[in-house]
C-alpha cells in the first residue's frame, strides 16, 4: 500500500529575472518589474511530496525528523536569505520559480528514505509551480545549466 506524505518548508530569498541573451529593453519588456537592477524578494513555501510503503513498526512512510534534517541542510541552508542569482545553479539560467522548482526537485532526489513524487513551490498567493520530473513532463530532469 503506497502512501503519500507532503511536508511544507518556508524560506525567503531575492532574485532578479534577467538574461544576457536580451538587451536591456527586451529584458525590461519580458520581465517587467521583476527585472529591477536591485532585484526583489519572495517568501517561498515549498511543499515536498514523497511516497512509500507504511513501515509496519513505525506506521510511517519515513522519519519526519530525517526529512526535516535533509530539508534544513540541503534546501533551507542553501536558499534562505540568499540572492538566488548568486548561486551556482542559476549561473547559466534565469532564476525563475519554474527553474527553482526543478532545482528543488533535483535536491530532494537525494533523499533516499522515500520516493520523491513532486515539489510544489508557492512564490506568491497568485503564483505556484509544480515539478515532478519524469512523471510530470515525460522528460528527464535537466542537468544544471541546460534549461
Amino acid at each position: 500500500m503506497k502512501v503519500y506524505l507532503s511536508r511544507r518548508y518556508h524560506f525567503s530569498a531575492s532574485h532578479r529575472l534577467h538574461t544576457e541573451a536580451y538587451d536591456a529593453a527586451t529584458n525590461a519588456a519580458v520581465f517587467g518589474k521583476c527585472n529591477h537592477p536591485h532585484g526583489h524578494g519572495h517568501n517561498y513555501t515549498v511543499q515536498v511530496t514523497v511516497s512509500g510503503q507504511v513501515d509496519p513498526v513505525t506506521g510511517m512512510v519515513c522519519d519526519l525528523g530525517e526529512l526535516d534534517g535533509f530539508a534544513q541542510t540541503n534546501l533551507l541552508g542553501r536558499f534562505d536569505h540568499t540572492n538566488l542569482n548568486t548561486l551556482d545553479c542559476f549561473e547559466d539560467m534565469v532564476s525563475t520559480t519554474e527553474n527553482l522548482s526543478i532545482e528543488i526537485f533535483r535536491i530532494f532526489q537525494g533523499f533516499t528514505a522515500a520516493h520523491l513524487e513532486r515539489v510544489h513551490v508557492e512564490e506568491t498567493s497568485n503564483n505556484s509551480f509544480d515539478y515532478a520530473g519524469d512523471d510530470y513532463a515525460g522528460d528527464a530532469v535537466p542537468a544544471p545549466g541546460t534549461i
